[in-house]
Formats: C-alpha cells, structure tokens, sequence
C-alpha cells in the first residue's frame, strides 16, 4: 500500500490555504529521524486510510524514495469532521512495535439467536507486540463459541496469528451472553428508584429508633 507525499513549505496559518487546495497538512517523523513536513493529497489519503488504518504499514513516497509508516494519528475538523492533519511514525522492519488492533466480531450467538440472550462486548480492540510486516489489520471474534447464556470468549480463545503477542491477560473477557432482564425485574428496579425519599427517612428514623430501644434494654438494670 503506497502513498505519495510531498515535502512542504507552508506552515502555521498558512496550513489552510493549502486545505483549501485539496491537501492534509502531515508530519513524519521517528525514531533518530529528522522531522519531516509534508503536504497529503486529501482524497488519496481517505483511501489509503479506509484500508490501512492505524496498524498496517504504508509506504509513504517522498520524491521516489519509499518509507514504511503508521499513521499514528489523524485529527479531525469538530464541524465538517474534515481530516485536518495526520502524523506518519516510520518504522523500522526489523523492530518490533506495540500496538493496539481493533477486534471483529463475526458469526452469530447461538445464545442470543435461539435462547433470547443479549451480547455483551468488553473490548473493541487488543494490544499486541510484533515486527511492522506481521502486524495484523484485525482480529477475529468468533461468536458462534457462545452456545449457552453467561458463557464467555476470552483472549486466550482468540485466534492470534504466528509471531503476535498479545499484551493482555489471558483470562481477559472479550465477549459475553449474558440474559437479558424481565419484565418484573425492570419494573422492581423502576419502583426501587421511584420510592420516594420521605418513605426513605421514615424507615431510617423507624429503625433508629427500634436500636436506640435495644441499647436502653441492655442498659436497663435487672430488677430483683
């Protein structure tokens, strides 16, 4: 997956001429490396992006000469949602990296298809440490392995591609059917948080006062 860049002279305010020109404002940099400017054609960027993300190499192309990247982080305009600018991370292939890797959930639960459970994901992505080329673009959840209400996917049941390790306890929840709530139970919850707040102080008043009762029984000499 290429990308070609341009080096660039515009900066500061004068980034959004160049916006309005149809590019991103980028910055390349790395480990020992000099920072770079750069200059992303906006709709070349949006591809590459949708396909890549954020944990699968790019080669950035800067007057022919190719660098392997991550794009490690884009902002965006909080009106149009419009990229305003993108960070490029070069790597190195023969380093190993720790990134997250977002999850895919695939397949039905059986547990919520024929038995009425309700699906509960507990992670929408994992950490993982591996060299640039075996980084994987996603991992999958199967959750065809949810048969019966309250069972669990957990991490040591994912699928982790050779040379990838995940930086997570094994016994890490991933997924889980759970069962969903009655209609009795909704209402006993609903009229638990309606109870009013004087029926409240009355049953603590009620209560405080039974206790003091107590204490002064105890107190109370034994008559002969």
């Amino acid at each position: 997956m290429e990308l070609t860049v341009q080096k660039r002279e515009k900066l500061g305010r004068a980034v959004k001429d160049l916006r309005n020109e149809g590019f991103i404002p980028a910055e390349l940099y790395g480990r020992g490396l000099e920072n770079l400017h750069l200059s992303v054609p906006a709709k070349e960027f949006k591809k590459v992006f949708q396909e890549a993300g954020e944990n699968t190499i790019v080669n950035v192309l800067i007057d022919g000469e190719k660098r392997p990247v991550l794009i490690n982080a884009v902002s965006y305009n909080p009106i149009t949602d419009d990229v305003q600018s993108v960070d490029f991370y070069q790597v190195r292939m023969d380093e190993k990296l720790n990134v997250f890797v977002p999850l895919d959930f695939v397949g039905v639960a059986p547990a919520v298809k024929e038995k009425n459970g309700l699906l509960v994901k507990s992670l929408q992505e994992i950490e993982v440490e591996a060299l640039p080329t075996d980084i994987p673009h996603d991992i999958k959840v199967d959750l065809s392995k949810l048969a019966d209400i309250d069972q669990s996917i957990y991490v040591e049941d994912l699928e982790i591609p050779a040379n990838v390790e995940v930086l997570l306890d094994p016994e890490t929840v991933v997924a889980t059917a759970t069962s969903k709530i009655t209609e009795e139970e909704e209402l006993a919850a609903q009229q638990a948080a309606a109870t009013p707040v004087e029926e409240v102080k009355v049953e603590s008043e009620e209560k405080k006062a039974e206790k003091e009762a107590e204490k002064a029984a105890e107190t109370e000499p034994a008559s002969s």
